[in-house]
């Protein structure tokens, strides 16, 4: 698989692994509703921070994506899908360390992230890389904005937490 940086002629594409991997977060109970993908408007905002990865198989067809901006000094993950038919094979890993490496490259103090907190491949995976729960008391206020904004758009909020990791 080969991990390089985004252009906007692959938002479709990404659209694609995020709507397919929809299906994988309903059957964790994460998501519900209607599927739902990112728009051009937070895809550009990734691909303004230069923070905007894809994976591609052997024929070049995106199956993975990770994207992020910078704020507060931190790295901000925004989003991070695999197809489903690609899941379970380290690609997640390898998208969000390239992700992660870049933030430490640019000497950002850290990453943070909103997920689910019981799916298996959301908060437990990104507690391997070394990030940690934030109770609501805890996050800042953009943390706060963002999981009331998740929370709007019908995401369970018994479930919606933030993660934080210091690099």
């Amino acid at each position: 698989m080969l991990i390089r940086p985004a252009t906007s002629g692959d938002f479709d594409a990404l659209r694609n692994v995020e709507l397919a991997s929809f299906e994988t977060l309903r059957d964790a109970g994460a998501v519900s509703g209607a599927p739902a993908a990112s728009s051009d408007e937070e895809l550009n905002e990734y691909l303004e921070h230069d923070l905007l990865y894809v994976a591609c198989d052997q024929n070049g067809v995106a199956v993975g994506y990770c994207g992020g901006y910078l704020v507060e000094k931190l790295l901000h993950i925004g989003e991070m899908d695999v197809h489903p038919a690609c899941q379970r094979k380290g690609l997640g890993r390898k998208l969000l360390t390239t992700l992660l490496d870049e933030g430490r490259a640019r000497k950002l103090e850290g990453a943070t992230l909103t997920t689910d907190r019981l799916a298996p491949f959301n908060a437990p995976f990104y507690a391997t890389f070394g990030f940690r729960l934030l109770e609501k008391e805890a996050c800042s206020p953009r943390l706060r904005r963002i999981l009331e904004a998740e929370i709007e758009k019908g995401l369970d909020p018994s479930r919606r937490v933030a993660m934080a990791l210091s690099f």
